[in-house]
């Protein structure tokens, strides 16, 4: 039976030592763990992650005691040593991903031993994965700390279905593209079948990253990508709604003398006058939830509406997170500070305007804040979601309380009814603090009922399985792609109907097949290895080798022309025969060049990064150095005023690779084939191209040509090979 393969960091068990050398295993609530229960629990689905307990810390037999009781909870541990936390997850997870995918470039490093750990940890889990991995699985893996596995393991198993999802936000092109490796984590990324994100904005960062740094071709949401199709859609994670709402009807129902020690403070607070509300906040402590902000703009309100003195208590509760980096610690003495300046100069005998908690809560002390508290100010500078605000929303059973909600958190998407603010601006959440303890009860309640609804729909385990599902719709992407991949059996069928044949036709495109593509067309020369196999190719008996290309034929004379190669060139004008000279195969004019270059060059101009190629019988406008969304939209308005241009003037536009070209439609390679196929009698073809151009071409041939596409496009060829990196290897087999 296939199985689902849950991949992060840490795995959803805490292992914890005792003191007689007992272990204790203790099942983590709340958060991802809860969202994937039911994935888990399906089948013989595994989890794989980090135990919490270090390479140093486990002696061989503790290390088999530990592997034995967390493989019981249907989980399996990637060993990791100190120097791996330090560096791996200290390191460059927390102080190089975590402040530059927050937008805080000021605390982010750049460090290269982290950055080589990270590698190496990634490279940890790739072989845990693998060692549970079986044919027809499915693998999810989980957030920035892994974002290099998806590719390590379909390199492996490259017909392995792969998830993966991002739980922080992803920044923008401006933010992403100063990180040095940049290239190698958006590789690692793509090694998945299915990229999710919480919102549309990370989504729309991510692929924008895609198109202006990999130059890959993205078409609404789906990604191009060698020879696969890539998902990327945005889930936004939801809560355990039931047990949050439960939670909180039960402890609405409470005798006094079941309440907590907190809930009775809460209580005595709010009884000693009826117009008393508490303003909640809670947070980890960490510099992108905006704390001190937060408690400036509390100061503020109280200085601008001095009438909520003795009325509004802010209870803050700040979770201890990384408190041996230099930035938190800095923080939580910034807060400590604010705190005690605010609650010195306001306070009074009977009231201290913030109650301030450093510590974790259990969960029934967050079910009494919640249920106690007004209004909740959730105001992060830069949030992935936020479950908190979601969480505060589901236990008002009621449906009163207000919540303030930054809209720099993932979750101000979803949740517009409630008070959604700049969290800089401390006008506004004055305002905001002002508007929300002074709101009418039927809109409290108006507002609440719309998000608890929302949430209660679209709970974590929805959200898993909305994500499940749509990986799942990702393995028949490919279907639209009518070739198949070039398999060693149709390689080898191949290779035997060549060597069998009598008269044998090879048509070789150019750029993009025998050679890669280059910012200038002019840098993209043949190479010695490449003359070499042409050169081997050349002398295969009763095989004619032709070069077919869109090249001009000042250019091909000039690489070429100490070869005695059959070539060619624009796109099917001119042809070149072994130990002969050029003939002309069309007749073509050119005085139309004069009224539509002016068009091109006011494109050139208003596009930086592109320019116009003219050849003898076309002109070629080259955008492959534009910005990618710039590139889009102007190819559309270029194609719009060619149209109307050439219609009556026998010309045909072109959408090459990142080119467009503007040429004779009478002219194009297939005419050009065609020809030399009525020329002999040809028992054995092949043709090969990456380009629009070579549809025609592929067209025109026979049936039982061989036809190969390079890259995983729509396509008339009847295979194809992943990249011009795989076309050299495939003509080689011709010289066996």
């Amino acid at each position: 039976m296939n199985k689902t393969i849950i991949v992060s960091n840490r795995l959803p068990l805490q292992v914890k030592l005792k003191e007689n050398n007992e272990l204790e295993i203790i099942p983590s609530v709340g958060g991802l763990a809860t969202g994937m229960k039911s994935v888990h629990a399906e089948g013989n689905g595994i989890w794989i992650g980090w135990s919490g307990l270090t390479e140093e810390e486990l002696t061989d037999d503790l290390k088999d005691r530990v592997d034995n009781a967390i493989a019981a909870e249907k989980c399996a541990t990637v060993q990791l040593s100190q120097n791996d936390i330090d560096n791996y997850y200290f390191g460059f997870s927390n102080r190089t991903l975590w402040p530059l995918f927050h937008y805080f470039m000021e605390y982010t490093e750049f460090e290269k031993d982290f950055w080589e750990s990270y590698k190496k940890v990634n490279e940890k889990f790739a072989e845990v994965v693998l060692e549970n991995l079986d044919e027809g699985d499915t693998v999810w893996v989980h957030d920035y700390q892994l974002l290099l596995l998806p590719q390590m393991i379909k390199d492996k198993k490259p017909n392995t279905s792969i998830g993966f999802f991002l739980h922080i936000p992803y920044p923008s092109y401006e933010i992403f593209r100063t990180f040095p490796w940049r290239e190698e984590v958006l590789h690692g990324m793509l090694g998945s079948d299915l990229i999710g994100f919480h919102t549309y904005d990370y989504e729309r960062h991510f692929l924008s990253s895609v198109k202006r740094i990999l130059r890959l071709e993205v078409k609404f949401n789906e990604i191009v990508y060698y020879d696969r199709i890539i998902k990327v859609d945005s889930f936004p994670m939801g809560i355990d709604y039931k047990k949050f709402y439960d939670a909180a009807e039960n402890h609405m129902q409470q005798e006094q003398n079941e309440r907590s020690e907190l809930q009775q403070r809460l209580d005595d607070h709010l009884q000693a006058d009826e117009e008393t509300k508490l303003i909640l906040s809670i947070d980890r402590m960490d510099y992108t939830k905006g704390i001190p902000n937060r408690i400036r703009a509390y100061e503020y309100f109280l200085n601008k509406y001095p009438q909520f003195k003795e009325k509004v208590r802010l209870i803050m509760l700040a979770v201890p997170s990384r408190s041996n980096v230099p930035q938190y610690q800095l923080l939580k003495k910034e807060t400590d500070e604010l705190v005690g300046r605010i609650n010195g100069h306001f306070a009074t005998v009977s009231w201290t305007p913030i109650w301030y908690f450093y510590r974790s809560m259990p969960f029934e002390n967050l079910i009494d804040l919640y249920t106690s508290s007004d209004v909740a100010m959730i105001t992060p500078v830069r949030d992935g979601m936020n479950l908190v605000a979601k969480e505060y929303i589901a236990t008002r059973t009621n449906k009163d309380g207000v919540l303030i909600l930054s809209e720099m958190a993932g979750a101000a998407k979803e949740m517009n009814e409630a008070l959604v603010v700049n969290p800089n601006n401390f006008e506004e959440l004055a305002d905001a603090m002002k508007q929300a303890l002074e709101m009418p009860m039927d809109e409290q309640k108006r507002r609440n009922a719309i998000l608890q609804e929302r949430l209660a729909r679209y709970s974590i385990e929805k959200w898993a399985t909305e994500f499940m599902k749509s990986l799942k719709a990702t393995q028949n992407l490919g279907d639209v792609i009518v070739s198949k991949r070039m398999s060693s059996d149709v390689e080898t069928e191949m290779i035997h109907s060549f060597k069998k044949a009598e008269q044998k036709l090879l048509l070789l495109d150019y750029d993009g097949t025998l050679t890669g593509f280059q910012n200038n067309p002019q840098d993209a020369s043949p190479d010695a290895e490449l003359f070499e196999l042409i050169d081997k190719l050349n002398t295969l008996e009763n095989a004619d080798v032709v070069i077919i290309s869109g090249r001009d034929k000042a250019t091909f004379t000039n690489w070429f022309g100490n070869h005695d190669y059959n070539l060619i060139t624009d796109h099917g004008v001119w042809l070149r025969r072994k130990h002969k000279d050029w003939e002309a195969l069309e007749r073509l004019k050119t005085d139309w060049m004069v009224n539509i270059r002016p068009i091109l060059e006011s494109f050139v101009d208003r596009t930086p990064g592109t320019f116009i190629e003219e050849k003898q019988y076309s002109l070629a406008w080259h955008y492959r150095k534009a910005d990618p969304e710039l590139a889009q939209i102007r190819t559309i308005e270029l194609n719009t005023v060619l149209t109307s241009l050439i219609s009556n003037n026998d010309l045909t536009v072109l959408n090459g690779n990142k080119v467009m070209e503007i040429k004779s439609s009478s002219v194009n390679k297939g005419r050009a084939a065609s020809r030399l196929l009525s020329e002999k009698n040809y028992d054995f073809t092949f043709a090969i191209g990456d380009d629009w151009t070579d549809e025609y071409m592929f067209d025109e041939l026979p049936k039982d040509a061989y036809t190969v596409k390079v890259g995983f496009v729509k396509t008339k060829a009847k295979y194809y090979v992943k990249s011009n990196n795989e076309v050299r290897n495939l003509l080689e087999k011709f010289l066996n």
